[in-house]
């Protein structure tokens, strides 16, 4: 008998962390609907890779943030299928110290990524609720853990992010809905091309940034058999900067 193919909705994945997730568990077998909100052209080549792995790609174009606009594409899909896991990694930085802080730049960070988690953590929890089982798993970050100057409405953000993410977990945890973190450190993407890496790496004990591949990887445990009796951790991906 044929095994069953899942699922995984993956928000922000056009690019970065997001595509990685999306490129990794498509190569092991996973049908993805990826999320994006403006980037059309690196979405789609997203999905003509994963295509050529011979998986299903649905792109849906939406603003995480938006409640309407993600009720308006989620719902009509989610009456006729739910998805297995729900991996929230949509986000934005607007890195600035708080004196110095417009109220656009803390509301736009807390909307994206922790606002977005209320919506979409509602939509697919209360679908994947009479299933009786699903994964949903939000990047975090080590700024979330540790706070970072500069990074108040980042920090904020992500350390709400997880103390969502335990609350829901107590919730779902007797229908066999698990809810975890991912919580990377500094990851080889664009967001820290203009990093100074000859000050930071100095402060992490493995010496180097880490890489999507070390993230997707963590996130595919996740979501793995192996992973069956976890609910409500934090898995730090960052070469020991925070231990």
């Amino acid at each position: 008998m044929a095994k069953e193919t899942k699922t995984v909705f993956i928000s922000g994945a056009s690019r970065g962390i997001g595509a990685g997730i999306a490129r990794r568990l498509a190569a092991e077998g996973f049908d993805i609907w990826l999320n994006y909100r403006s980037s059309e052209e690196k979405a789609r080549e997203v999905q003509a890779e994963i295509e050529g792995l011979g998986r299903v790609c649905r792109l849906l174009p939406f603003d995480v943030a938006d409640d309407t606009a993600a009720r308006k594409v989620l719902e009509p899909l989610l009456d006729e299928h739910v998805p297995f896991g729900m991996v929230h990694n949509a986000g934005i930085t607007r890195d600035t110290l708080l004196p110095l802080m417009r109220t656009d730049e803390w509301r736009d960070v807390i909307d994206v990524h922790l606002n977005s988690f209320f919506i979409l953590g509602r939509l697919f929890s209360k679908a994947m609720l009479p299933k009786r089982q699903g994964r949903i798993i939000s990047l975090a970050s080590i700024s979330g853990e540790t706070g970072q100057a500069g990074q108040v409405n980042y920090s904020a953000a992500k350390a709400g992010l997880i103390g969502a993410s335990k609350a829901l977990a107590r919730e779902l945890a007797r229908r066999n809905i698990l809810v975890n973190v991912v919580s990377p450190g500094l990851i080889e993407t664009e967001m820290i091309d203009d990093l100074p890496l000859d000050k930071i790496l100095p402060m992490i004990p493995m010496g180097r940034v880490g890489t999507v591949e070390e993230v997707s990887g963590v996130v595919r445990f996740l979501l793995s058999d192996e992973a069956s009796y976890m609910t409500g951790q934090v898995l730090s991906v960052n070469g020991g900067m925070y231990m």
